[in-house]
């Protein structure tokens, strides 16, 4: 990998564990940009097409879907999301780092086409504290509360197709770890192989 590309970084995580707040707090923190969606569902108030999502028609969505313009996309009920693709390729070349926060249906499929990303699992200090986050929102009913509670129990179990698990206890620890991920995987070795390249050729010059 070219040291000055940035690198693509993929959270998940279950509803509720502070993806969204993480990844603004990244963003302020350094070379790091949240990568926008493109999705046929129609705008909701206040929404800026570019900043909140990229609204497309359907028929605009399947020719990208054609043309192959989508790093991952998925229908949800009935509509299209979508992480377009050269977006973020030319930011990663530019040096930026990339942040995708996408569910785990999305994050398997980037991880098929874009396998040297970062993927990161953020999981709550304990289910118990996942339950009190969701219910202190004061938008679920007790039904919708068991039914994201239960989807949590099913999405913990693919942990282990992460790299990185990064408890969310505080925002500010949180993000702490994640920058040491990143700085540690800036530093692997199969990531540094022109400076690598460079010290060679001067032990062969001397």
């Amino acid at each position: 990998m070219d040291e000055k590309k940035g690198l693509l970084i993929v959270i998940s995580g279950p509803s509720g564990t502070g993806k969204g707040t993480i990844c603004k707090s990244l963003v302020g923190k350094g070379d790091f940009l949240i990568s926008v969606s493109a999705t046929t569902r129609q705008p909701r108030q206040g929404e800026v097409d570019g900043v909140n999502y990229y609204f497309l028609t359907k028929e605009e969505f399947k020719t990208k879907i054609e043309n192959d313009d989508f790093i991952e996309y998925a229908e949800v009920y009935g509509n299209y999301y979508g992480t377009p693709k050269s977006k973020v390729l030319d930011c990663i070349k530019n040096g930026i780092n990339v942040i995708l926060e996408i569910d785990i249906q999305g994050a398997l499929k980037v991880k098929k086409t874009c396998p040297d990303g970062v993927f990161i699992f953020v999981i709550p200090p304990s289910m118990d504290e996942l339950r009190k986050r969701i219910s202190n929102r004061g938008t679920e009913t007790p039904q919708s509360l068991m039914l994201r509670f239960r989807s949590a129990y099913e999405e913990i179990k693919y942990i282990s197709r992460y790299n990185y698990v990064v408890v969310n206890d505080t925002v500010d620890m949180a993000v702490k770890r994640i920058q040491s991920i990143i700085i540690a995987e800036q530093c692997r070795a199969d990531r540094r192989k022109g400076k690598i390249l460079d010290l060679e050729e001067e032990i062969i010059d001397e």
